[in-house]
């Protein structure tokens, strides 16, 4: 059971008008952002700073970060969701996905692009600021409207890691579980 309960249709007008525009037609809000809204005002900000729209960098470079942060994080909740919509989508096999969790930054199956993304990811849930080797990376594949994003994404879903374990969110049953040690 998660620490607050879910809110339960019939939601108010401008919840209701929410999710439904951001929740693919016919499936069920996330148990998260029925949670989210239990507070409107939250749940109004976290989607009025919300970054899954088309942004600086590509699709596979925004799950990149969003799926490494929330592993890190240990936010198999959102890590999950994140797989089950997107990891076909930006064409991750399994062993790029079972790196998101286990894999060193470094991993052989990614590009050297992704190794920095991986990396600035790492040295931010690690050391809450990313070193100059790792800026240097990121600088040699991206621009600063891009470096901005990742820092920006890496925030952001730190947010939501926080609220999907401190909240004890169960897992949606279509979510993607983390995978074993062994299988990365």
């Amino acid at each position: 059971m998660p620490r607050i309960a879910p809110a339960e249709a019939p939601y108010a007008p401008e919840i209701a008008a929410a999710l439904e525009r951001i929740m693919p037609a016919g499936m069920a809000p996330l148990v998260l952002f029925r949670t989210m809204a239990r507070n409107p005002r939250i749940f109004d900000r976290m989607f009025a700073g919300g970054l899954l729209d088309k942004g600086a960098l590509s699709l596979r470079q925004r799950e990149l970060v969003i799926d490494r942060t929330t592993a890190r994080l240990g936010a198999e909740y959102e890590w999950g969701v994140h797989i089950a919509f997107f990891a076909d989508k930006v064409g991750l096999d399994a062993t790029q996905v079972a790196a998101t969790v286990h894999g060193p930054a470094d991993a052989s199956c990614w590009t050297a692009g992704e190794r920095a993304l991986m990396s600035a990811v790492d040295d931010l849930v690690d050391h809450h600021t990313i070193s100059d080797t790792t800026w240097a990376a990121l600088a040699a594949h991206f621009d600063e409207a891009q470096v901005l994003e990742v820092i920006a994404l890496a925030g952001y879903y730190h947010t939501i890691s926080f609220l999907c374990r401190a909240l004890e969110l169960p897992l949606e049953a279509y979510g993607a579980r983390f995978p074993s040690a062994s299988s990365s």
